[in-house]
């Protein structure tokens, strides 16, 4: 089964911290992974493969050093990969990246099935593998949590509802955007990682996927990010102290009584 798996470089969150006065992530000096999402997208990919045989590409669309991202894709067990990187794809929205990743995949050509992470940590927006099957006219299951089954006809998943699963059988070829739950991804081993930095990565720009430049980057983006901001903290929470049980609680609800809350 011929497999792509598009992921994302992103900030680690729990060192993101925002420019006060321009509103902007502060990118500078903050390490990047990889969406953890898209490592369990990775390791669903690896796992059909090494089940049914096949080939694993990764793909990925950033600037330069967005290769790092791919390169531990390739550590895990990944065939292949490719780096979209051209700055005329510059402050795309979701639908501009899902454009550009749709082209990149229309290029490759040979594809029964495409996964996705259900979202991006950094926007949280869960659109772009939906905007890829859109793109090329491909059913799509979103939050899926479990593959039960795999073969050349097609796939029977679980997806994750409010409450409960549904299960679904869908032809392919699809795209599938996959839970965290979904399984525990691998370690990239040794022997991986010193064949993933040996591994030629190819850049493919606006030129190489054939893509209209309308479409691409802030002119080909429909929406616009005015601001990015962090909310401020408006009270300091308060320790209620004691020995007896009672006393706190009664010491709590005088407090919620005085500013009407209860």
């Amino acid at each position: 089964m011929e497999i792509i798996v598009c992921i994302k470089q992103v900030p680690d969150t729990t060192e993101v911290k925002i420019d006060p006065e321009k509103g902007t992530l502060m990118r500078e000096g903050v390490p990047s992974i990889v969406n953890p999402f898209d490592k369990n997208a990775v390791e669903a990919a690896l796992q059909i493969r090494d089940e049914k045989g096949g080939k694993v590409t990764v793909i990925t669309m950033g600037p330069p050093q967005a290769v790092d991202a791919l390169r531990e894709c390739l550590a895990m067990g990944a065939d292949e990969a490719v780096l979209l990187s051209d700055r005329a794809f510059a402050s795309s929205d979701t639908w501009a990246t899902s454009y550009t990743l749709a082209m990149a995949i229309e290029k490759i050509g040979n594809y029964d099935l495409i996964l996705c992470g259900k979202q991006a940590i950094d926007g949280d927006t869960a659109q772009v593998g939906p905007g890829i099957a859109e793109h090329i006219g491909l059913p799509q299951v979103t939050y899926v949590q479990k593959i039960r089954e795999a073969n050349d006809d097609g796939l029977v998943v679980e997806r994750a509802i409010e409450g409960g699963y549904e299960v679904l059988t869908v032809g392919l070829p699809a795209m599938i955007a996959v839970e965290k739950s979904i399984n525990e991804p691998r370690f990239p081993t040794m022997m991986g990682t010193m064949k993933a930095h040996k591994k030629e990565v190819p850049t493919w720009g606006a030129a190489e996927i054939e893509a209209d430049e309308d479409k691409l980057g802030m002119n080909g983006s429909p929406t616009r990010v005015k601001r990015i901001f962090a909310p401020e903290r408006k009270s300091q929470g308060e320790m209620i102290e004691g020995d007896d049980e009672n006393a706190v609680c009664t010491v709590l609800v005088e407090k919620l009584l005085d500013k009407k809350v209860i």
